[in-house]
């Protein structure tokens, strides 16, 4: 049984740190960013979609937590009156396989439904095949593939 709370300043702090890294290298991973520059890209796409951290209105970011135990993260955002976009979703990697993605995923449909969402998107890297396994399970489908060839 999992639950989703709001993240405290300390746990957004925390999480921060690490996404910024992350989208980062994934941004390098996937040829979008050359290496240099990745942590500052990374850094102002924050700033700009969490100006005010973990409060920012229409955002919603929550610990995923087993118990008490903290497994991940999810980020939901109202982007307008009934379309949602998950921009984030985490689960720590000593816990990555016992199901818990699933989970998180389905319990954001019931916060999204209680906040008057119809629909939920989310971007996923071309390389990140585990992630787009779990998405097709759980019924999300394509909108749109870019693709590129290196010559």
């Amino acid at each position: 049984m999992i639950k989703l709370d709001l993240m405290n300043s300390r746990e957004f702090q925390g999480y921060l740190t690490f996404a910024i890294k992350n989208y980062a290298d994934e941004h390098v991973k996937a040829g979008n960013w050359d290496e240099k520059e990745a942590i500052s890209k990374a850094t102002e796409e924050y700033e700009k979609l969490l100006p005010d951290g973990e409060k920012t209105a229409n955002n919603k970011l929550f610990t995923i937590r087993d118990e008490d135990q903290e497994v991940g993260m999810i980020w939901l955002a109202q982007r307008s009156n009934d379309m949602g976009f998950i921009y984030d979703i985490n689960i720590w990697e000593h816990n990555q396989g016992r199901g818990y993605g699933k989970k998180a995923l389905r319990e954001i449909e019931s916060v999204a439904k209680e906040l008057g969402l119809k629909n939920i998107r989310l971007h996923v890297f071309g390389h990140n095949k585990v992630a787009r396994n779990l998405y097709e399970k759980l019924g999300y489908i394509e909108t749109d593939i870019m693709m590129e060839k290196t010559i």
